[in-house]
């Protein structure tokens, strides 16, 4: 590996990546300085003289220059998929192609003007309700649905990059037969018979596997196969599943039930591992909204947020008291808080382990019966998830702040059991036909069942696979049939709070790919039942009436069903004799396996958004290094980026490291999702193989893990420390952060002296004058790092993903980051997120360099690019001391590939080779509304315009609106004392500003 990483010997192009800082040399220099107050690198902490230099220039040392460590051949090898790069060649004219006019134009079809369709996007059985934008029946552009209550309007990372998934030109295109191309009829031909044949036996050789299934019309059909083939058995799998959270309520309750939060009735949260606060954690973008809307401190009182975890997360980052432990402690601290909340004796000698931070915890909470809650993590074990119901009642928060369902999931088995079961099957030869409807078992079924080389190896006469891409399944599959993408197909499925959502398309299939519904409807003798008549059908059986008609179409335009969100069930606590299972050796390490906050359990791996989307807190991209705290770093002599062999139950897998602030001591985490051998052109290849090292006894951690140094280095493309804005030591931090007590004492902490506004050389302008003056607001103690705004200003605004060895040396597009600050003790920091669109300065430093006038202000205060004018000298770059600046070193955009010119957004240039790109504020969308207003003789209305990142927000973070308009909320916010400018000192005047973040510390754990 090393030798393949190093076949080209060139410059290093980073400095700042270039000789990693050591931990020796980074603990003595930091010792001998103070160093910044927020730092977010280690580089940065230690001021290295790497990072100094790094910090100076606006793009690494070698940008420029045409560096490919893999050759030219191997980055156009990435063109096409998602990267959208197959385009670049020296010439960048567009091909000429005709445009014809609609000879009888549609019914209510406006070229220009898009429509909205209800739909929903599904992960993990909990679906998410939207909003799609269509351009001409293509769909562009994804946005959550403002009138549903799992959603209000938010979204997150994998339903807005969604959209992608569905123009991958990787996507599998045909119905195959060990490899060759088949029809829809070959196929019906092909299994009629064997189907034919298990009528006789009642279907004992009949075995379907799902993943998790919360659609009610697809669950009704499953049973009706079972019906029909009494025998047969459904199983059902996905690597990352619920099993403890399941196991835990049945060990509480004797029931599987469905657990949710009112955080917004929360005055003190404790969260056991669970980082709820990230996508992918059902419920995620309400449960934002609640904590965010609780965390204002100028409106009624703050929530205070614990977290003992085992990884750096989102919401650890958001903590006002957070303490990391190893996952195998974090039972032994439930434990402990269960005991002294009186929930059970001190059978396990837990008050012994009483620390500082338990105490404070315990007092809290006793002080807050009734408006608290205690969040346990899917990935703990079901004795943990039995502990935090029991504390919850004996708070007195059931009924509250905590709320029993019936559980989303229609078929809540134990998910690792069922694929073992499956298992032993097809090795017992009971398997006759095996249909395996999504997901991709061969690679992410854990590593012990060997599930893979029993599809191999077992002689299973006819095996069926159903997938959006030919993955490592179908390629040991006879059968393979191309899957209809949800933006494609007809559907149903149930949100977290059980609101059914009915899945509609915007598009028709664009290679006759086929829904799992059709494939079940075929299994139980409806051959040619097409998905409409499915999930139609099924509802007409739920809805009866004269009045059905006028029931589903009010049902297609809301985007939910009425009637059906699952109404709070009583469950009784059992007496239960919890195991108090091994203490946990302190001495030995542990491994944890996470779910990818990018690209999830691999099923988003040909998805260039996402891999090029920085991880929330290591800002990592298209890999998933090993984890490591800087304790255990030193002590093995390790620094960031050295490979390391990870040795567990006789599996090795060689993987790079990478020093994480706040990680737990004598534990590593890795990510699972990546090393995929047949993803696309985006994602095989990209990253290290996790799934090996993964048992079906300890999915999630465990401990006996082995770490040697296996030699050599392996490049990572992290942003973290590129775009550092330069404050020197001692001067004013780009984070502003205060206690809640400090901040009652003195409001305008945030605040720092700034120039007056006519102490400038830029000629005034009187924007008071003006109709409009667009502003933004950024409220950093809502922000919680998801980074769902990234991706959709990059979907808005049609722009480009450029790959791993782009970013390596600076050369990624994001117009929209989001910084992670750290503060204090780098092994247990508090940490902050700063989200950084273009300032759109009142006196932009970036306009008086442009020698051809590319960049200019409008009337409205926007600071604009004019592309054509654009020659490409870069200097509005190095000028802009907030780097939000982007230059297209090459023509990253992809002009050839059909499906991703049909996926751009009409109403945003495409931009081309040697041209800067930033920030508009969504001009595109300020100009609709213009428009619109105009025509109707009115003005824009406050909150009827929102920019992408402000729409897609589940926090409500970020405000966009009128500025001269003094009773708009951007206004009020404004005027709010935490208000503060970035660098207001340069006398930029910036149109974005911030608000301070206030954490309300416990006044006992901060004496």
């Amino acid at each position: 590996m090393e030798e393949q990483n190093n076949k080209q010997h060139r410059e290093e192009v980073c400095p700042g990546k270039k000789d990693k800082l050591n931990l020796e040399t980074a603990r003595a220099q930091i010792a001998g300085t103070k160093g910044p107050e927020y730092w977010r690198s280690l580089e940065e902490l230690a001021g290295s003289a790497e990072f100094q230099e790094m910090m100076h220039r606006e793009f690494p040392k070698g940008a420029s220059e045409w560096l490919d460590s893999v050759s030219r051949r191997g980055f156009l090898k990435l063109m096409g998929a998602s990267l959208a790069m197959a385009g670049m060649t020296a010439c960048t004219k567009q091909p000429l192609e005709p445009i014809v006019p609609y000879v009888r134009q549609p019914e209510a079809v406006i070229p220009g003007v898009p429509m909205f369709y209800a739909t929903a996007f599904t992960l993990g059985g909990y679906a998410s309700p939207i909003l799609v934008e269509s351009h001409l029946y293509r769909p562009t552009k994804i946005e959550g649905n403002a009138q549903h209550p799992a959603s209000l309007g938010g979204t997150d990372v994998f339903a807005q990059a969604s959209i992608l998934g569905m123009y991958d030109p990787d996507r599998s295109q045909t119905i195959a037969y060990l490899g060759d191309v088949r029809t829809w009829g070959g196929f019906l031909e092909a299994i009629r018979g064997p189907l034919n044949a298990q009528k006789a036996v009642q279907g004992a050789g009949i075995r379907i596997l799902t993943r998790t299934v919360s659609s009610p019309a697809l669950a009704d059909q499953l049973q009706a196969v079972l019906k029909l083939y009494p025998q047969a058995k459904w199983h059902v799998y996905e690597p990352v599943n619920r099993d403890n959270v399941l196991e835990g309520a049945k060990m509480a309750f004797g029931q599987p039930v469905e657990t949710q939060y009112k955080l917004e009735n929360a005055d003190v949260i404790v969260s056991l591992d669970a980082d709820f606060l990230c996508a992918g954690f059902p419920g995620s973008t309400r449960y934002i909204r609640d904590f965010a809307k609780r965390r204002n401190p100028d409106a009624g009182s703050m929530n205070r947020l614990y977290v003992i975890e085992s990884t750096m997360s989102s919401t650890g980052a958001k903590a006002d008291h957070r303490l990391p432990l190893r996952s195998v402690e974090i039972e032994g601290f439930a434990r402990a808080l269960a005991t002294f909340l009186g929930v059970e004796p001190d059978v396990s000698g837990a008050k012994n382990r009483v620390g500082k931070f338990l105490l404070a915890v315990i007092r809290d909470l006793q002080a807050h019966r009734g408006s608290s809650v205690v969040i346990a993590a899917d990935h703990q074990p079901p004795a943990l998830h039995a502990l935090a119901h029991a504390i919850n009642q004996t708070l007195g928060n059931v009924g509250k702040t905590v709320f029993y369902t019936d559980p989303v999931d229609a078929n809540p088995v134990n998910q690792t059991d069922s694929i073992k079961d499956l298992v032993a099957d097809m090795r017992a030869g009971k398997v006759d036909m095996l249909f395996i409807l999504g997901g991709n078992p061969a690679y992410d079924a854990p590593a012990d069942l060997g599930f893979a080389d029993a599809l191999k190896n077992t002689s299973i006469p006819l095996r069926v696979h159903l997938g959006l891409y030919q993955d490592e399944t179908a390629e040991l599959c006879q059968w393979h049939v191309n899957e209809a993408h949800y933006l494609e197909s007809w559907g149903d499925s149930r949100a977290y709070d059980g609101t059914v959502s009915i899945v509609q398309p915007l598009i028709a299939p664009l290679y006759g790919g086929k829904s799992v519904y059709e494939l079940t409807a075929l299994l139980a003798g409806q051959a040619e039942a097409t998905d409409h008549e499915v999930v139609q059908g099924y509802w007409r059986k739920q809805h009866p009436g004269a009045d059905f008609d006028a029931f589903w179409r009010k049902s297609l335009h809301n985007g939910w069903i009425e009637g059906t969100t699952f109404t709070p069930k009583q469950v009784t606590r059992q007496a239960v004799n919890l195991d108090l299972g091994v203490r946990p050796d302190e001495k030995a390490i542990e491994i944890n396996f996470r779910r990818d906050p990018c690209v999830y359990d691999g099923c988003f791996s040909n998805n260039g958004w996402l891999q090029e989307l920085p991880k929330p807190m290591s800002k990592m991209t298209w890999d998933n290094p090993v984890l490591i705290g800087p304790a255990m770093a030193a002590r093995m002599g390790l620094k960031s980026e050295d490979l390391v062999t990870l040795e567990l139950n006789g599996k090795k897998v060689i993987a790079p490291i990478w020093i994480q602030a706040g990680h737990p001591d004598n534990s590593v985490t890795v990510f699972l999702g990546y090393g995929r051998k047949r993803a696309g052109r985006a994602g095989t290849g990209a990253g290290f193989d996790m799934y090996p090292l993964r048992y079906s006894a300890t999915p999630w951690f465990t401990s006996g893990i082995n770490i040697t140094k296996a030699g050599g280095t392996y490049k990572l493309a992290t942003t973290q420390g590129y775009q550092t804005m330069d404050t020197p030591e001692g001067s004013r931090p780009q984070v502003r952060s205060a206690s809640l007590e400090e901040y009652r004492k003195e409001p305008d902490f945030a605040k720092e002296e700034q120039p007056p506004a006519e102490l400038t050389l830029y000629k005034p302008y009187p924007y008071d004058k003006e109709l409009y003056a667009w502003g933004m607001a950024i409220d950093l103690n809502a922000c919680v790092g998801c980074n769902n705004c990234m991706v959709a200003c990059q979907s808005e605004n049609n722009i480009a993903v450029v790959g791993k060895e782009q970013v390596v040396i600076g050369r990624h597009m994001h117009w929209l980051r989001v910084d992670a600050y750290y503060q204090g003790d780098r092994d247990n920091p508090k940490a902050y997120f700063q989200p950084v669109p273009c300032m759109q300065c009142e006196n932009a430093p970036c306009e008086v360099v442009c020698p051809v006038g590319a960049t200019v202000h409008s009337t409205e205060g926007l600071n604009d690019m004019v592309y054509n004018r654009c020659v490409g000298t870069r200097y509005c770059s190095n000028n802009c001391p907030y780097k939000v600046r982007r230059f297209n070193f090459l023509l990253f955009q992809d002009w050839e590939t059909p499906q991703l010119k049909m996926m751009r957004n009409p109403d945003v240039t495409v931009r081309s080779r040697g041209v800067m790109e930033k920030c508009t504020y969504c001009i595109q969308r300020i100009t609709q509304h213009r428009i619109d207003s105009e025509r109707e003789n009115r003005k824009i209305q406050d909150g009827e315009l929102q920019t992408a990142c402000q729409q897609s927000c589940p926090a409500d973070a970020i405000t966009f609106g009128n500025i001269n308009d003094p009773n708009s909320r951007v206004s009020k916010l404004k005027a709010i004392p935490r208000n503060y400018g970035l660098l207001a000192d340069l006398n930029t005047r910036p149109r974005t500003t911030y608000l301070a973040e206030i954490r309300n510390p416990n006044p006992e754990l901060e004496s």
